[in-house]
């Protein structure tokens, strides 16, 4: 295997989960279970890949003794990290508190300045064609909103796979850069064109809208009623949801990204790499942490 895949996580952090019997404001309250886990997008789909045997270089911005702590912790994980340190701030710590309601207080994340973003440019400018780039999640405040479109347009004509899990204005704006994959869930979709979407023929043709306007394929997540993909080729492929009872939704979006860009790298498989994106998407959906490859593969038989 000859490309290289890298992801970019703009703001990482570290994800404190916690939980708590009863949670009462304005009181002293003790967790009953905690855990912490690598937060952010990208690393997320490095972890997956990584689970199915993709390794893959996570991007980045990390600050203080936090973002010492997500370095040495992606290591466990299974894939190389060449984040950009920077020098003012930390990486957010962000608090999940699941109670009688679950609540999340994120943390800002550090300051980045231009200097660090043209550092990320320099590493990104060493991608080569057949490379595929992963950019995806929200985008520290310090930071250029443009920050997707310019990457892109740099990008251009390389020959590198992007795909791009974003909102709508990030993700509407790097259209025209023909992204080689973007990953609206069904919701999503309907927002960027002001409709709400029933049925699946309407999400197919609203897809395609997107295609129009330059992405290659779409693949649309439809949370319990599966997943949908339009492909360049024109093809409309339909997968149902794994089976199983939901325990977390953290991270189920990123391991279908994951998953599908395995398969495809693996197969050059439209058919299966949608199949296997759902089995990596359930598999995370159904434990408490990212899905394994034995836990991925296992869904996939059912599929």
């Amino acid at each position: 295997m000859t490309e290289m895949i890298y992801t970019v996580t703009f703001n990482p952090a570290l994800d404190y989960v916690v939980k708590v019997d009863h949670f009462t404001l304005g009181e002293v309250n003790r967790t009953t279970e905690e855990a912490i886990f690598y937060g952010g997008k990208g690393i997320n789909v490095s972890a997956v890949l990584a689970n199915l045997g993709f390794p893959s270089t996570a991007l980045g911005f990390v600050a203080g003794f936090t973002g010492e702590e997500i370095e040495r912790g992606v290591r466990t994980l299974g894939f190389a990290s060449d984040f950009i340190r920077v020098k003012k701030g930390m990486s957010r710590i962000n608090v999940k508190l699941k109670s009688q309601e679950e609540s999340e207080i994120n943390g800002m994340g550090p300051a980045v300045e231009q200097e660090d973003v043209n550092a990320l440019f320099q590493k990104l400018d060493g991608l080569k064609e057949g490379d595929v780039l992963v950019l995806s999640g929200s985008i520290p405040a310090s930071i250029d909103d443009r920050i997707y479109q310019m990457i892109l347009e740099r990008l251009e004509g390389k020959g590198i796979l992007t795909a791009v899990d974003a909102e709508k204005t990030l993700l509407v704006n790097v259209l025209k850069y023909r992204p080689f994959l973007i990953k609206p869930n069904h919701h999503e979709l309907g927002e960027i064109f002001g409709v709400t979407l029933t049925g699946e023929e309407e999400i197919a043709e609203y897809g395609k809208k997107l295609q129009s306007m330059g992405a290659r394929n779409v693949l649309i997540s439809m949370a319990g009623e599966g997943a949908l993909l339009v492909t360049e080729k024109g093809e409309v492929f339909r997968q149902g949801a794994a089976r199983g009872r939901v325990k977390n939704s953290v991270g189920a979006g990123d391991s279908m990204v994951a998953g599908f860009l395995a398969g495809f790298l693996e197969k050059g498989d439209y058919g299966y790499a949608l199949k296997l994106g759902t089995a990596a998407g359930g598999a995370t959906a159904f434990s408490d942490g990212l899905g394994t490859r034995e836990e991925i593969l296992k869904l996939y038989e059912t599929l």
